[in-house]
């Protein structure tokens, strides 16, 4: 039977071949696990995203949350479905065993949730949410807090949100205006109004844990004004009850064009003057403090774009197999046997694009999760800090790369189709949809590209790119010792010195103070740095397929050479297109920052 989620072989040769997660059970903190257990929770999400998640993705697709009576209304196979994976153990698979964790790397705690995000991307975000919201809870809450409000979270019974967005600000955080009042109990009385909050409201849950940022009295202008606030749904008591309704009321539902079975809402705080909320950390630190979910959500968007335009690939790779449609160019006789479509060449090529963009993409997703490992559980603190600054590197590049090309593999796969691809008899008009949300979510863009650019590589000296730059050239060096690979690594060795000059010439110019042409173009320059990135994995993945072919495993030598046939597509074919790019980026072009409102 063909796999639907996503290729269990390649996901084997990522963890064991490329990523080497059998070396992490050497670390103290993962020293229980081994490739069994690892294997195990594989299987294990594997077959509750296929027998709980995927059968109703279609139906919260058609039945979208609807609002009434002033709660959202969802369809009612998402709550067992978030149960069974609750009750898996997969809501805090890398907790403590202490804590009722899995004690999980990372790493496998990805592999995992990718298969729950390819089946049913709605569904899995209520989960996503609430690792992400309890993670910053456990980070940075106090005693009482994690006691009250934390502890549900790992229990299943409460889930968690996070409400930044305003109607009049978008993604300009400075600009919030949500309201924090000092009460005489120690609490605060939050007013304001949050839109597109994910997971806002929900009947699933005892209790929605809401973590807001708003502004206390004296807060000074700015970002640097903002703090963080758990806001509950329903009161908690201090034996950990539940109370009346807090005065959080959803004032409606956006309707989306993809990702519907989510609630998306609109949320007033305080509209009655009774919304109670926490001050989490101290008074002033708020975005500081949210980073650490946002980032958490940006990987997850990055990897909830890649399973998207996995499952579309794996669905359209299928149909070309078995949908017969004419013959090869110089097969003259009409009443010859029609062929398979995965025959045809344009075919092939458009199935190569998106196995190089969702298997490229798919790789360096779980290289940030391996990195994310190495921030916690490395030898020394060195070390540790260094995988941080590299992981705080790609960031960007993890979210916003994947949503950009992942979504171009879902638009192959409808054109695979043909004319059955736009119907939605078919699932791939739907992935497609569900995709088109991520070049938004947890920031576009232009936003990603500022954050790279403007931050990220000059950040300690530029130390991460430094680091990234060693990492690339010893890929390069090894890849060197194979003449198979040279048309491969000349390519992505041309790149990166280009793009080396190119971003110390833009650097200077940002350091003279010539900040708004500096980052003109930067959209540009986060593509090109991305497929650098991105070609940089292929050649690592390139390697392993060649020692695997030389290994002589019978069995995966198409395996290995589809590796290298997709390396090859991206390295000769994506690769060089960036020197256009990179001319523009080098020539300061003004044609966007030149253009005048009053022109179009």
């Amino acid at each position: 039977m063909s796999e639907t989620l996503l290729s269990s072989r390649n996901l084997a040769f990522e963890l064991y071949e490329v990523l080497d997660a059998e070396a992490l059970t050497q670390r103290e903190r993962f020293a229980e696990h081994n490739r069994e257990t690892f294997d195990a929770a594989i299987a294990t999400a594997r077959s509750i995203a296929e027998e709980l998640f995927a059968p109703h993705n279609r139906k919260g697709d058609e039945h979208e949350p609807q609002y009434v009576d002033g709660a959202a209304v969802l369809i009612p196979e998402v709550e067992p479905a978030l149960r069974a994976f609750h009750e898996a153990g997969f809501l805090n698979a890398t907790r403590d065993f202490e804590h009722g964790g899995m004690q999980l790397p990372n790493l496998l705690s990805q592999a995992c949730f990718a298969h729950f995000q390819s089946a049913n991307c709605a569904t899995a975000s209520y989960a996503m949410l609430t690792m992400g919201a309890s993670n910053l809870i456990e980070s940075f809450g106090s005693d009482e807090q994690k006691a009250r409000f934390l502890t549900p979270m790992i229990e299943g019974r409460f889930f968690g949100t996070m409400a930044l967005t305003e109607p009049h600000a978008g993604s300009s955080l400075s600009d919030i205006r949500t309201k924090a009042e000092p009460a005489a109990d120690g609490s605060y009385r939050i007013k304001g109004n949050k839109i597109f909050i994910s997971g806002g409201d929900q009947p699933i849950s005892e209790n929605i844990v809401h973590m807001v940022l708003a502004k206390l009295p004296d807060a000074p202008p700015g970002v640097k004004g903002i703090s963080l606030f758990i806001v509950p749904k329903f009161h908690v008591g201090a034996d950990g009850s539940l109370g009346k309704r807090n005065d959080v009321t959803l004032a409606g539902l956006f309707h989306k064009m993809g990702w519907r079975g989510t609630t998306s809402t609109a949320l007033n705080f305080g509209d009655s003057g009774e919304c109670v909320g926490y001050l989490v950390g101290k008074p002033h630190q708020g975005l500081s403090y949210m980073f650490q979910m946002m980032n958490e959500a940006r990987i997850g968007v990055g990897m909830g774009a890649i399973m998207l335009g996995y499952a579309g690939y794996l669905y359209s790779l299928d149909y070309a197999r078995n949908r017969p449609q004419g013959r090869q160019p110089d097969g003259k006789d009409p009443s010859s046997p029609q062929v398979a479509i995965v025959e045809h060449t344009d075919v092939r090529r458009m199935l190569l694009a998106q196995k190089a963009y969702v298997e490229g993409a798919f790789d360096l997703g779980l290289y940030a999760a391996r990195l994310f490992d190495d921030t916690h559980t490395l030898a020394t603190a060195e070390e540790r800090a260094e995988a941080l600054q590299l992981l705080d590197l790609l960031t960007p590049i993890v979210k916003s790369w994947p949503s950009e090309f992942c979504l171009k593999a879902n638009e192959l796969a409808i054109q695979i189709l043909g004319g059955h691809g736009y119907t939605r008899e078919y699932p791939v008009e739907q992935y497609y949809r569900d995709n088109r949300l991520n070049p938004i979510h947890e920031g576009t863009h232009g936003i990603q590209s500022l954050d790279l650019l403007g931050r990220k590589v000059a950040m300690n000296g530029g130390a991460a790119l430094k680091q990234l730059l060693r990492l690339i050239h010893g890929t390069c060096q090894r890849a060197a010792e194979y003449e198979s690979l040279t048309a491969l690594r000349q390519p992505l060795e041309q790149l990166l010195a280009r793009l080396q000059a190119v971003t110390l010439a833009l650097l200077g110019d940002l350091m003279a103070g010539q900040v708004n042409q500096g980052l003109a173009n930067s959209a540009l320059y986060l593509k090109v740095f991305g497929h650098a990135v991105i070609g940089w994995r292929w050649l690592e993945q390139a390697i392993r397929a060649e020692q695997g072919l030389a290994r002589g495993d019978g069995g995966d030598a198409d395996f290995y050479r589809g590796k290298l046939q997709a390396a090859r597509y991206f390295l000769t074919w994506e690769v060089p297109g960036c020197q256009h790019e990179l001319a523009i980026l080098e020539a300061r072009d003004d044609t966007c920052l030149g253009m005048r409102d009053a022109w179009f």
